[in-house]
């Protein structure tokens, strides 16, 4: 977790000029920066430091915990991120009627909601796999097709595709999408019994548009509220805005200026980002650090000692430069209007290389915020504007989805859209 950066009530000033750094400007000879992460290297050898094993009597088994599906809020959102997700994307039918779409959604909310608590579905043949859930949860997200076949008068002005970026290549096998399965757990096999379960019961009212496989550390590897690491090696949420706080209640679930679409629900913006590690390992520590604006090590930014200490925008080198530069990605994505938040619970890819590269990573960033408009497009395009990354990143993935309420035990998912 993380805590709370200051906001400024300040008007916003004017943008920066957009300052054009020479790539080789970040570049330097790579030999000494490889002596030293090889004498980093050392001390986890074998025999370099005590691993501290425990038997395996001492062991935790955490298989049997889970999270409760049934409340007003949907789970998988303010939820402790798990360690693996798949985003599913359906395509409905066509011609589906309202009242087959009603008839869907019951059917996976009850498959949802006996998962999760580790029981098997309907007709499950392999209810063993169901009995470990791990913290499974499953969320739903309604893409602006459900919503106009359901109800058009419920559609927000927000779900439509984002605008066009200057940076985006979008590939269509990971765009859009009608109704979204947002499935996380500690164990990769709940997920994947999970999917199975679910797409046999919604094989006849819709078909698989993409799938998005994503994990974080392992459960257990770190101390609860570590911040995740993308696979730049850099910290990646550090100003997440805490769950269980009013900051985090008005950034996800929505406040006067930016009120939820409906009570209790939110939206999902997921961006598929490719990361070009083959040549980010040009850069040396420094000139990764510049383009984000935080040290790799600690991720405690350029002006402070910690993690969590509050950048200085301000502050200028002994050349009288910004010691955060404009371009630094942490600068434009800080905003200075309040309003402009989001909850970021990205997960880390790792697919097949493309012909000659060594790495085919990416990172499935996942935000959500209670208006795409006012919340997350605001951020996107400073990004787009003027982001160091930008020269190692290429998003190939966008699709926006209405996050609706949760349901009582009993009712379904995405019930207030029939009422």
């Amino acid at each position: 977790m993380t805590q709370q950066p200051k906001t400024s009530t300040a008007p916003a000033s004017e943008p920066p000029k957009k300052r054009g750094v020479p790539r080789r400007n970040l570049l330097f000879g790579g030999a000494a920066a490889s002596l030293g992460a090889l004498a980093g290297a050392a001390t986890l050898l074998p025999g370099g430091k005590d691993q501290g094993e425990l038997p395996p009597s001492s062991m935790a088994i955490h298989g049997s915990a889970t999270v409760p599906f049934y409340g007003v809020r949907q789970a998988g959102i303010s939820t402790d991120a798990q360690s693996h997700a798949n985003f599913v994307a359906l395509e409905l039918n066509p011609d589906l009627p309202a009242d087959r779409i009603k008839a869907l959604l019951k059917l996976l909310t009850d498959d949802a909601a006996r998962l999760t608590q580790g029981r098997g579905a309907l007709a499950d043949t392999e209810v063993e796999l169901a009995a470990s859930p791990a913290r499974l949860t499953v969320t739903f997200g309604f893409g602006p097709r459900l919503v106009e076949l359901v109800n058009p008068a419920q559609k927000p002005a927000w779900l439509k595709p984002l605008p066009a970026f200057s940076v985006d290549k979008l590939r269509p096998e990971f765009n859009d999408g009608d109704l979204l399965l947002q499935i996380c757990s500690d164990d990769p096999v709940s997920v994947a019994h999970a999917q199975r379960m679910m797409l046999k019961d919604a094989r006849s009212f819709a078909s698989v548009k993409w799938v998005q496989q994503g994990f974080r550390r392992a459960h257990g590897t770190e101390n609860p509220g570590t911040t995740m690491r993308n696979l730049f090696g850099q910290v990646d949420g550090t100003a997440n805005p805490q769950p269980d706080t009013g900051w985090h209640e008005d950034v996800v679930w929505g406040r006067e200026e930016i009120a939820p679409w409906l009570e209790n629900g939110t939206s999902l913006v997921i961006r598929r980002i490719e990361m070009n590690l083959d040549t980010w390992d040009e850069l040396d520590r420094p000139g990764r650090d510049a383009s984000v604006g935080r040290r790799m090590d600690n991720g405690a930014p350029l002006t402070g000692t910690n993690e969590h200490d509050e950048p200085d925008f301000e502050a200028l080198n002994s050349s009288g430069f910004p010691v955060i530069e404009d371009f630094a990605h942490m600068r434009r994505a800080r905003p200075e209007n309040p309003v402009e938040r989001i909850f970021r619970r990205g997960y880390n890819y790792d697919g097949q290389p493309a012909a000659g590269d060594i790495s085919g990573s990416g990172l499935i960033f996942a935000s959500y915020q209670a208006d795409v408009q006012k919340q997350f497009t605001p951020i996107q395009k400073r990004l787009d504007e003027l982001d160091m990354l930008n020269m190692w990143t290429v998003p190939t993935g966008s699709a926006v989805f209405a996050i609706p309420p949760g349901c009582a035990e009993g009712g379904f998912i995405g019930e207030q859209l029939f009422t």
